[in-house]
């Protein structure tokens, strides 16, 4: 009797079930909880997505398993946590809290930044034409090159409009390149600049009264929104929030952006998006693929940010460090603190931190923006 109930027990466990697949996948997600943990890799959205990985895998669990079309039994926890990726509310929300976080002061200080968050978008150009030659279709394409703008709130977005399949090996690659910037970025940029570029001092950035920082999220939300009112969603909340910030009128509202509400949204994007790498969708030839181009269309990125920052070095005559450039990426604030350690590196009095901010921030509506162009192309 004992025997037949734990017979019984094993046959209807995950063990039973439990194929070479999932072990795959769950040491995947272990390297990935060593990575946010020991490596200190983006952990903040690493380990839910590792987390995710893991319980999507471990079978029967039923985490993720839909609700059926007669409603005769619930879905998966994780299923229901979904849909707010799917309906692309926690990427909005997480620009909602990143947009109280954000500073458009060096930006609005030295508009010619904004041209260096544009050029770092180079990357998602190539990224887009080597993905269509490879046989990858126009709206996956996209999905893909958006990985070059640093942002992964974005890349999830534009994903599960166009591509949603691949969103697993997407967020993952573009989270991972975010958190490797520190390794990725300063080989480009001293390869890229002479060591007299680097050198180069810059004078403090002007003083930006309040009545710029109030209008600049106002007048930026009207002019993006009629120009793509795709990526609404994205460019509203961002500049609401920052709208939050800047007011000094709601300060409650802004502290539970940047604070509470932030962070449980970052949990359940995290762990929802990780548990749509499910052995079946994420061990395939194509994943490698993915992950290649999407560090492809990262160093591009890096390349045309440094080269707008040349270019602008030279036409000022050497008022720009051209490191600057590279933190055209969004990757908020650590790109622009690359750039600040490379710069004391050639030069210790040169303090860069506030000068790069510029292009970064401008990165953050740069990638945006190119994900409104690629859903109005492609969506």
């Amino acid at each position: 009797m004992f025997i037949d109930t734990i017979k019984q027990i094993f046959e209807t466990s995950g063990f039973k079930a439990f194929t070479w697949q999932h072990g795959v996948m769950v040491l995947v997600a272990c390297v990935l909880i060593y990575l946010a943990i020991v490596k200190k890799f983006e952990p903040l959205l690493l380990l839910p997505i590792a987390f995710g990985v893991l319980l999507a895998n471990l079978p029967l669990a039923g985490l993720m398993a839909a609700e059926p079309a007669d409603a005769s039994e619930p879905g998966g926890l994780l299923y229901y946590l979904y849909l707010g990726v799917k309906k692309g509310i926690y990427p909005s929300l997480i620009f909602l809290g990143i947009g109280t976080m954000t500073d458009f002061g060096p930006l609005i200080a030295r508009p010619s930044s904004l041209l260096m968050g544009a050029g770092a978008q180079f990357g998602i150009s190539i990224a887009f034409v080597i993905a269509v030659a490879l046989g990858f279709m126009p709206e996956e394409a996209a999905s893909i090159a958006i990985i070059g703008g640093a942002d992964g709130p974005t890349a999830i977005y534009l994903t599960t409009r166009l591509a949603p399949k691949l969103l697993p090996a997407i967020a993952i690659a573009a989270y991972s390149y975010m958190a490797l910037i520190p390794l990725i970025q300063p080989p480009i940029m001293r390869a890229l600049t002479t060591k007299k570029e680097r050198e180069t001092p810059m004078s403090q950035i002007r003083e930006v009264s309040k009545l710029e920082k109030v209008c600049f999220p106002i007048v930026v939300t009207i002019l993006c929104v009629l120009l793509l009112p795709s990526v609404a969603p994205l460019i509203g909340m961002l500049m609401l929030g920052n709208l939050f910030r800047e007011s000094g009128v709601v300060e409650r509202l802004s502290n539970t952006a940047q604070n509470a509400l932030i962070n449980i949204v970052t949990i359940f994007l995290g762990l929802t998006v990780g548990a749509t790498a499910v052995a079946d969708n994420f061990l395939k030839l194509e994943t490698l693929k993915i992950i290649g181009l999407g560090l492809l269309a990262f160093i591009f990125s890096t390349v045309g940010g440094l080269l707008i920052g040349k270019l602008m070095c030279w036409l000022t005559k050497g008022k720009v460090n051209p490191l600057i450039g590279s933190a055209g990426v969004s990757a908020v604030p650590m790109a622009a603190r690359v750039s600040h350690i490379e710069g004391q590196k050639a030069n210790p009095a040169n303090f860069l931190l506030m000068h790069a901010m510029g292009p970064n921030v401008a990165g953050v509506i740069g990638s945006a923006v190119a994900a409104g162009i690629l859903l109005s192309l492609f969506g």
